[in-house]
């Protein structure tokens, strides 16, 4: 079991869900994401816990989500527990250059080299532990 990133745990779930990870960085994404019927194919990478275009996909059944910032007190994060959807939020990398969200101190960096490592990767959501929520990679 390869632990590719952590993050905050929004709410302790047994689900596991896992799936190919699909980065939306727009309305326009979160929309042809679920036109294409493919929606429950997905853990769903986004940047922030403020992305409130993502609410139709959880409402449409997403399974999991990961944030690369937000807290589990944002909007996001009070949707994914409505919703019962696990996720994981300001994930980090556990490998890699170490670079972690700082509010106000960040730059795009820190999301580029996030998206390129999670996109596509085949990911299991692991938000058994109260505190820590764990993306781990199937492939």
């Amino acid at each position: 079991m390869t632990v590719i990133a952590e993050g905050m745990n929004v709410f302790e779930t047994s689900k596991q869900p896992s799936g190919t990870v699909h980065y939306l960085a727009d309305p326009q994404s979160v929309i042809a994401l679920i036109d294409s019927g493919k929606l429950r194919d997905h853990i769903l990478l986004v940047r922030g816990g403020t992305t409130t275009f993502l609410a139709p996909a959880l409402t449409m059944g997403a399974i999991g989500v990961i944030t690369m910032s937000g807290a589990p007190e944002s909007h996001l994060g009070i949707l994914s527990r409505e919703f019962q959807t696990p996720c994981v939020m300001t994930a980090h990398l556990t490998g890699g250059s170490g670079s972690r969200y700082v509010p106000g101190e960040t730059d795009d960096s820190h999301f580029e080299e996030i998206v390129e490592a999670l996109n596509g990767k085949n990911v299991k959501l692991d938000c058994s532990d109260h505190d820590v929520g764990k993306v781990v990679l199937l492939d």
